[in-house]
């Protein structure tokens, strides 16, 4: 049955993939761009079916109007894929507080922002799913991301809360912790602070040029990532929280291992907070 998906950021990387593979399984998509120049390319992929329209998600009140029009002229949205993102990369002393601010306008408060615009169609039809994109610096922290990595934590607690929140209404929510895959997210679209401490040239240095390294060359496939997603839409049932990519489930099963070594090795100071049970 063809579906109506409103993909955000379909420029290029992860946003492209997803609507071209949800076109070539017959549905219709609405993708955002920021430059309206974008438009006719993106709905030259299949005239008809491609609708591009410009939003910046940090615009609240745009991101209203623009759910509203593609309700009304396309038709009921079935799947949203909240894909606008980028990344700052950087030490935390070295990044600036706009830097923080910008990060997190885009990636928590643009998810959200989109999101809400969605959800009161979708709970009046008792019907949709949600995807968010999270990132595997979203499930484990990771150094010199950490305004990346506290943006996709943001998203990761707020689509666990929105699943039970609406699962009641026939809604699914479906947080995608992501790896490293072949787009222009660790090239041009990746915000690189300027160094300016050499105190962290040791511990930074090394991660800026492995990360510049492999760009291009990452162990993730965006169409294969795309594949994943359709499964899930066409699918009786979907995780709250999914990864993708081998690198990224080795890096949350670290995580994982790591937290749950911890919580053992303090659980004596964890439970000697606990006031006297009374008589």
């Amino acid at each position: 049955m063809s579906k109506t998906f409103l993909i955000t950021g379909v420029s290029s990387g992860l946003g492209r993939a997803f609507a071209v593979a949800a076109l070539q399984a017959g549905h219709r998509v609405v993708g955002t761009v920021r430059d309206p120049g974008q438009i006719p390319a993106f709905e030259a992929l299949s005239p008809g079916r491609a609708t591009g329209m410009e939003l910046d998600v940090t615009d609240d009140e745009r991101v209203l109007a623009a759910v509203r029009t593609v309700e009304d002229r396309t038709g009921p949205i079935d799947v949203l894929i909240s894909n606008a993102g980028y990344g700052v990369e950087g030490t935390v002393e070295e990044s600036s507080m706009a830097d923080l601010r910008r990060q997190f306008d885009v990636n928590v408060y643009g998810t959200v922002a989109v999101v809400k615009a969605v959800l009161p169609f979708m709970r009046r039809r008792r019907s949709g799913h949600i995807f968010t994109i999270s990132s595997m610096a979203g499930r484990t922290a990771l150094p010199g991301v950490a305004f990346y990595g506290a943006s996709k934590f943001a998203v990761e607690g707020f689509s666990g809360s929105l699943a039970q929140e609406v699962a009641g209404f026939g809604i699914r929510v479906t947080c995608l912790a992501l790896g490293g895959f072949r787009t222009d997210w660790a090239g041009r679209s990746m915000t690189r602070v300027p160094r300016t401490i050499a105190d962290y040239d040791a511990v930074f240095d090394p991660i800026r040029a492995a990360r510049q390294a492999k760009d291009g060359n990452q162990i993730g496939d965006p169409a294969l990532a795309a594949a994943a997603v359709l499964k899930l839409v066409d699918g009786d049932d979907a995780p709250v929280r999914l990864v993708l990519g081998s690198d990224a489930r080795q890096l949350v099963e670290q995580g994982l291992k790591q937290a749950g070594d911890e919580l053992d090795a303090w659980a004596d100071l964890t439970r000697s907070t606990d006031a006297p049970l009374r008589d």
